[in-house]
């Protein structure tokens, strides 16, 4: 493609995303585009500023929420999380994977901060979501694509955590999602403040993350898209998910730091050139550089990255988000950190190239392949 514009305008409208909203920075170097509606009716053209439902790129801002609470010396990273979550205090583990959910045997170790940050902490989803226990986080959690408004409060949600046997040992194997869910309630009683109060104090307000929550206030409504699905009955079209006056019009009882976050293109950008300068913003510092490093750093053996290649696509990940470690495709660049989110979102940024790339959409993906409009774009920032 030409350009971004071109680029995105291909992927909209039909039963495509209504709409789309581009950034991607080279250094000093900005393009940001917007194409299309903020809802499938074209009451209002998208916009720079319009404000999605980010979903799972939440974790990285989870991670780096949880690393200032490590350098302010309130856990350590090798910190046995049962004093603060007991009820991961002895956790239980099914004997193998495939096991029965009341075929258990005591865990081998206690879980640790870095077990939840590296997502090594033996629960969440594998690569086989018909196994036993990952029908529980369904079922009990409610985990998969957010819905605010039918979660249980943290206390109670922990409590059902706790009824759920490990999939794996801690530290054995990777699985994807529900570690950040526990981290937010984690930072929650480590600093004794809810998880929006925290994330707004020492994320959000330093870096101007002004249109970053975990809900839109009413005056900011009109900029607030509305959310889709390709219609499951395979009409072509597109179903409601969620309206701008829906699930996320009020804070819920469970932020979740799994993908709770509504954000704009700029606010994540924001983010990103805070991780880029290595922790710093507008002079002052957020994060020490050796934070920064082990969030963008790959923590898993090549066994664990095999094993998840249905997410990661072979890939590694660091804190929070995946860090590229092969030259798979022409946009992977060893190092480059982010992920993506189930709601059509991707955000990533390449330390060694001062790259930066967050492309919003507001359509449901339909697994953990990333869709075409994702790989496109992702191939027109590295210029290929």
């Amino acid at each position: 493609m030409s350009n971004l514009h071109d680029l995105l305008e291909k992927h909209v409208g039909g039963g495509a995303a209504p709409g789309a909203v581009g950034l991607v920075a080279h250094g000093d170097r900005v393009e940001v585009t917007a194409v299309g509606s903020a809802d499938a009716d074209g009451t209002a053209p998208m916009a720079r500023d319009s404000i999605f439902r980010i979903a799972s790129i939440t974790k990285p801002v989870i991670a780096a929420a949880v690393m200032m609470l490590v350098e302010d010396g309130r856990i350590a990273l090798d910190d046995p999380v049962g004093q603060w979550l007991p009820e991961l205090a002895a956790p239980k583990v099914v004997r193998t994977p495939a096991s029965p959910v009341d075929d258990v045997v005591p865990a081998a170790r206690a879980i640790t901060v870095a077990d939840l940050l590296t997502f090594r902490a033996g629960c969440g989803f594998p690569s086989d979501f018909s196994l036993p226990v990952v029908g529980l986080l369904f079922s009990e959690l409610k985990q998969g694509p957010p819905q605010p408004r039918f979660i249980e409060a943290p206390d109670a949600w922990m409590a059902t955590l706790s009824r759920i046997p490990l999939l794996h040992q801690p530290g054995e194997a990777w699985l994807y999602n529900t570690c950040s869910d526990i981290l937010g309630v984690l930072i929650a009683r480590v600093s004794g403040r809810p998880l929006p109060e925290f994330l707004a104090e020492r994320l959000f307000a330093p870096l101007g993350m002004a249109d970053t929550g975990f809900a839109v206030p009413a005056d900011k409504l009109d900029r607030f898209t509305s959310y889709y699905r390709t219609d499951p009955e395979g009409g072509g079209g597109l179903q409601l998910v969620d309206a701008p006056d829906g699930q996320w019009s009020s804070v819920p009882v469970f932020p979740s730091g799994a993908g709770g976050l509504v954000s704009t293109v700029d606010d994540w950008y924001s983010f990103a050139r805070m991780l880029l300068a290595e922790g710093s913003a507008d002079g002052r510092r957020l994060l020490s550089a050796e934070s920064v490093r082990q969030m963008t750093t790959d923590h898993l053996t090549q066994a664990q990255r095999d094993d998840s290649t249905l997410f990661l696509e072979g890939q590694g990940w660091g804190f929070g988000g995946s860090v590229d470690v092969e030259a798979i495709d022409p946009w992977n660049v060893p190092g480059r950190y982010g992920w993506v989110g189930g709601t059509g979102t991707a955000a990533h940024l390449t330390p060694s190239t001062g790259t930066v790339t967050v492309l919003l959409t507001q359509l449901e993906m339909a697994g953990p392949t990333p869709p075409a409009v994702m790989r496109e774009f992702w191939r027109y920032a590295a210029g290929a």
